[in-house]
């Protein structure tokens, strides 16, 4: 990928790394579409009719499989009549489970829940 040429060993990012923190933005991605619609009732084929796709192309997009364009993010927030906020935060020290975020818990749901409503009420000044 061309990553890293001339930094030291310590300081390239591998590819590993790199796969890690992609299956945990899509796992975040694709749980936070996931959760919005749910609050929402809204179904996968009222999504692709709101986006103007098909049903299938919603279900690979929520399947989390790809590596989605900004373009199609801007598509959903548009079509869920929503906006993503992007943040970037550093990790703290010794703070490896950035790759496996809530992925494969089976309360990641509740936990995912109860941190967007902690965060939302922060937020919120509650």
């Amino acid at each position: 990928m061309g990553f890293g040429a001339g930094a030291s060993p310590d300081h390239r990012i591998t590819e590993g790394q790199i796969e890690d923190e992609f299956l945990a933005l899509v796992t975040q991605l694709t749980n936070e579409i996931t959760w919005y619609m749910r609050e929402r009732g809204l179904t996968r084929a009222d999504l692709a009719a709101r986006m103007g796709v098909s049903p299938g192309r919603v279900s690979q997009i929520l399947g989390g499989g790809e590596n989605l364009t900004l373009r199609t993010l801007a598509a959903l927030s548009t079509a869920l009549d929503a906006r993503f906020d992007i943040e970037l935060s550093a990790l703290k020290a010794g703070d490896t489970s950035h790759g496996t975020r809530q992925a494969g818990s089976a309360s990641a749901g509740n936990n995912h829940t109860l941190s967007r409503t902690t965060h939302r009420e922060a937020r919120l000044g509650r």
